[in-house]
């Protein structure tokens, strides 16, 4: 997958890595789209490679990833008569906040 961007002022359409953020001018493409993209009339296109040292989960991917295992690997616990609703977060540490897990309805 690739993301292409055009270049209105210099005539250039870049196609490069997949975008991390939605951005108006912005079109994310297949790899099918992206190897048989021809620019128009006039134009160039510039190809950039994805950066090696981005590709794959960082060291803090890793660890938001191992900490939400182990949270949920505990065993639930005990609940009064009040059941939070579905949807509702459950809370994590401090290491682990921009990860959510929420409630399956079948709960």
């Amino acid at each position: 997958m690739a993301t292409l961007t055009y270049n209105y002022a210099d005539q250039t359409a870049v196609l490069g890595p997949l975008a991390t953020y939605a951005e108006p001018h912005a079109y994310d493409l297949c790899a099918r789209h992206s190897e048989r993209l021809s620019p128009p009339r006039g134009w160039q296109i510039l190809r950039l490679g994805p950066d090696p040292s981005t590709q794959g989960p960082s060291g803090d991917d890793l660890a938001a990833l191992a900490d939400l295992v182990r949270e949920a690997g505990k065993p639930p616990a005990p609940t009064g008569p009040r059941r939070e609703p579905a949807g509702e977060p459950i809370p994590m540490d401090a290491r682990s906040r921009h990860l959510r897990v929420l409630r399956s309805v079948d709960d």
